[in-house]
């Protein structure tokens, strides 16, 4: 490090050198002169002997003050095992202090409308039937929430609810089919996609079918397939309207061919059902895509929507892509198709059960005035 030189009082130089603090003066006539006392002189640093002063040196007699100070500091620096512990129980317990509350914190609490970008508290969303408060967007309904929100309280039955799928082609797709069936059967508590059974709406006993989202993205398999035409014989025997709530990607591909088989299925036992006076309604809701609206979704008597429920075959990327063209807005939703005739009506969620019930009553109506007309032929 550089020397630094000041000029003191007695017109000599006072020399501070790094490698002691010391401070000499140095003789009056070994600095320079000024020739000119009006001009203001640039400051000038004399060389210097670095050597050390023997002076300085440290006695061998005497302990060493550096030695003491590197004693000092190695002290300072490297505590005792005993303050390593008690310092780690220290701030062991500083970090417990300051991540207690945020562990006791529990997770979710709010989510993020995929219409509006709004936060939304999960409560609140939850009393006012997963419908946003902001932009009244309607998130996807799981299928157990979906039924206590139709039906009367206390009158839903469940049938044929211990029918489970079969990995019949051993199919693997980062892990094996089989496996995504038991994480799914954990997550849901449910044993397949389609929830099957009777119950009530304002006092009028239905046959209710809900396809759950949540499990497997409601795709469509065998049992799905199977179950919906066990919920028609349901209906054909007992003389009851059959409602569905769709929601699914489609068909599900790892039972390859055997879930496409399922559209023909469960079509032709719509079809049977419809030609014996049987009266139907299916309410699509956010998704409804693939072979489900392509089969049995698209061929009930009366077909329903929930505001904004994107449904269609392929997806509107999709088609974008393979026609080269810029698709029109609002594609695939459900006020773009009432528009080009898929749709019979869009029904708000809060308002679903009483127009429901009113369709079962034309539907039972309808049907009498269809049975007196053949008995008169």
């Amino acid at each position: 490090l550089p020397s630094v030189g000041l000029r003191g009082p007695s017109q000599g130089w006072l020399c501070m050198t790094s490698e002691k603090t010391q401070i000499k003066t140095v003789a009056p006539e070994s600095a320079p002169k000024r020739e000119n006392q009006g001009e203001v002189e640039p400051l000038r640093v004399p060389p210097l002997d670095l050597s050390p002063d023997p002076a300085d040196q440290d006695d061998p007699s005497e302990p060493s003050m550096s030695k003491n100070k590197s004693d000092d500091n190695q002290s300072r620096s490297e505590p005792s095992p005993d303050q390593v512990e008690d310092g780690g129980e220290k701030r062991g317990r500083l970090s417990r202090l300051r991540f207690s509350k945020k562990r006791d914190m529990p997770g979710g609490l709010w989510l993020r409308c995929e219409s509006c970008s709004k936060t939304i508290y999960r409560k609140d969303l939850d009393d006012k039937v997963r419908v946003c408060p902001a932009c009244s967007f309607h998130f996807t309904l799981p299928g157990k929430q979906r039924v206590a929100s139709i039906l009367d309280e206390g009158t839903w039955k469940e049938s044929f609810g211990n029918i489970e799928a079969l990995d019949r082609l051993e199919f693997v797709e980062n892990a094996a089919y089989c496996d995504k069936i038991d994480r799914a059967v954990k997550r849901t508590g449910q044993k397949e996609a389609f929830l099957v059974g009777t119950g009530r709406v304002e006092g009028r006993e239905i046959v209710l079918g809900v396809l759950d989202f949540s499990f497997m993205g409601g795709s469509m398999g065998e049992v799905v397939g199977e179950k919906i035409s066990l919920a028609i014989e349901i209906a054909e025997e007992r003389n009851l309207p059959v409602v569905l709530f769709t929601s699914s990607g489609g068909a599900r591909m790892h039972e390859g061919a055997l879930s496409l088989m399922q559209m023909a299925k469960t079509s032709a036992s719509l079809a049977r059902f419809n030609k014996r006076g049987g009266f139907s309604i299916c309410v699509m809701t956010h998704p409804t895509t693939g072979g489900v609206t392509a089969s049995f979704a698209s061929v009930c008597d009366i077909i329903l929507a929930e505001p904004g429920a994107l449904i269609g075959f392929a997806g509107p990327r999709v088609i974008a892509t393979t026609i080269k063209q810029e698709l029109p807005p609002g594609f695939q939703r459900a006020e773009f198709l009432i528009q080009k005739g898929m749709l019979d009506a869009i029904v708000p969620r809060n308002e679903m059960r009483r127009r429901i019930a009113s369709l079962v009553d034309f539907g039972q109506g309808a049907r009498a005035a269809a049975k007196a007309k053949r008995e008169l032929i």
